[in-house]
């Protein structure tokens, strides 16, 4: 399955986005489903996980009580809602399928990477 993230845009600090992400085509409704970033020069990086439910949830530490990930599986959809943004969080986002049965934030533990959608945060 390929994804598409799309919600991006340039937003000032303090602000709010979110983003979306599904599939062209086939489902993921059976994996659990992560958010990855990459800013410019640097790696991509975890930033929040979901489980297959939607019931379980974990964030990296630099998002953590700003950012909330969710999915609705009727619609085929993940998302992440972004508050209090920061200019440390300009970054493409990605999604992504997981590929094991553990909360993983390796990204090697991810696959069916898509276009990401860039997000810009002015201060």
């Amino acid at each position: 399955v390929q994804l598409q993230a799309s919600g991006g845009g340039l937003v000032q600090a303090g602000g709010s986005l979110r983003l979306s992400c599904g599939p062209s085509g086939g489902t993921f409704s059976s994996y659990a489903m992560g958010w990855f970033r990459q800013a410019p020069g640097k790696e991509r990086e975890f930033v929040a996980g979901i489980s297959r439910s939607g019931y379980a949830t974990y964030y990296a530490d630099s998002v953590k009580g700003r950012f909330t990930i969710s999915r609705d599986n009727a619609k085929i959809m993940v998302y992440l809602q972004m508050t209090s943004l920061k200019p440390e969080d300009t970054a493409v986002y990605y999604c992504a399928v997981s590929q094991t049965l553990t909360s993983s934030r390796r990204l090697e533990d991810f696959g069916s990477w898509g276009q990401g959608t860039l997000v810009t945060v002015s201060s």
